[in-house]
């Protein structure tokens, strides 16, 4: 701890901020989690009792972890600068020489263990426990993945030859799938290839599939029917004749991956920054809208950096005289703050979403704006 915070001043705040910290943190998870523990009692029956219910809701504690710190980091720096002030710690800092600038200093370096706290709950802790958390959940219901839409989920894949491999060629492949089992088996597969002038080749369907370690899917009591244009002299009239042929089993190569299957069941605000980016460039690759994916892949390497961000709006607090308000007022209006930022910052990204604005313009909008707002509240009251 010495070596990122040298002054004896500096290990003073960074303990009593992470302390506040670390209470405000446990005290928010723990009525989240509550809220959550009440919402899934409606699950409970059958083999999904109430002990797997609570370890259900115990398992997403990384992902609700990653959501408060920032929010949990303004109320305690608050709380903790307001005390300071209060008893006129922070008076007595600022007469030893603890300027506007070596503040900001000490606060970006009290928020890089929180800054890699987030990045370990987000991208790694928080999906891993996550999906271990709907996988236990699923096999104790017996149900499966599903999407928003009665037909299941679709997807745009590139076209291949007629057995399924070969190099890519002109034209694209839409997939159909019902359902995605917790094994990632998927079932109820519809495939519809057309060639580069939108004209139908095939219509594939099958029972069930399963993906190869070597890449490609295994689709089992596949039906395919192909569509051939026979020659005809009246261009405008033409005829078609269809084969129909079954199959027990087809390998399929493909790069729609079980990882990409279940990207497109999950919110992008909840998916980490290496599923993001491998699912953007698969949109762009096929052609497809991007943005709400680019939008949110901004925000998640953005967000982790908004900790300081919140801590700067906390130190002008410390500049406020006892006369100026308590210290519950002053936490409540960090509380304020907070929501006033989570709710700005959603605003903003639905804003820019309708408007196509720029996906770096539009996550890094927010954050910019309230870390003004702070430098300037900052300038104010250190002149009063």
């Amino acid at each position: 701890m010495k070596y990122l915070f040298p002054y004896i001043f500096e290990r003073y705040l960074a303990r009593q901020i992470y302390a506040a910290f670390g209470f405000i943190l446990f005290a928010l998870v723990a009525l989240f989690l509550f809220f959550d523990i009440l919402s899934e009692l409606g699950s409970v029956k059958g083999q999904y009792t109430l002990p797997l219910a609570l370890l259900h809701v115990v398992l997403k504690a990384p992902s609700r972890i990653s959501e408060i710190i920032p929010i949990a980091g303004l109320i305690g720096s608050i709380y903790v600068f307001a005390m300071l002030a209060s008893q006129s710690e922070f008076t007595i800092l600022r007469i030893a020489g603890l300027d506007m600038r070596r503040g900001l200093i000490t606060l970006a370096k009290i928020s890089l263990p929180l800054v890699i706290l987030t990045l370990v709950m987000s991208e790694w802790l928080g999906p891993y426990t996550e999906n271990l958390s709907e996988k236990i959940r699923m096999k104790a219901l017996g149900s499966s993945y599903s999407s928003q839409f009665k037909t299941g989920v679709w997807v745009k894949d590139r076209l291949r030859d007629e057995d399924g491999s070969g190099p890519v060629r002109p034209g694209v492949r839409y997939v159909n799938v019902g359902k995605i089992e917790q094994d990632n088996e998927i079932k109820n597969i519809r495939m519809y290839e057309f060639d580069d002038a939108y004209r139908l080749l095939s219509i594939r369907s099958a029972a069930s599939g399963r993906f190869d370690q070597t890449g490609t899917w295994i689709l089992d009591d596949v039906t395919e029917t192909r569509f051939k244009e026979t020659k005809q002299t009246d261009p405008l009239n033409p005829v078609y004749s269809a084969q129909t042929f079954i199959h027990p089993i087809v390998s399929l190569e493909s790069e729609v991956t079980p990882q990409i299957l279940s990207v497109l069941l999950v919110s992008p605000e909840k998916m980490s920054i290496f599923s993001l980016g491998r699912f953007i460039s698969h949109l762009r690759d096929n052609k497809q809208d991007a943005h709400r994916h680019a939008i949110a892949f901004w925000k998640k390497v953005i967000y982790p950096f908004t900790i300081f961000v919140m801590l700067t709006l906390a130190l002008p607090f410390a500049y406020l005289k006892v006369r100026a308000g308590s210290v519950g007022i002053k936490v409540f209006g960090g509380i304020m703050l907070g929501m006033s930022f989570q709710l700005f910052n959603s605003l903003f990204s639905n804003v820019g979403l309708l408007g196509s604005w720029p996906a770096l313009l539009t996550a890094i909008t927010p954050p910019l704006l309230y870390f003004i707002l702070a430098i300037v509240g900052l300038r104010w009251v250190s002149r009063a």
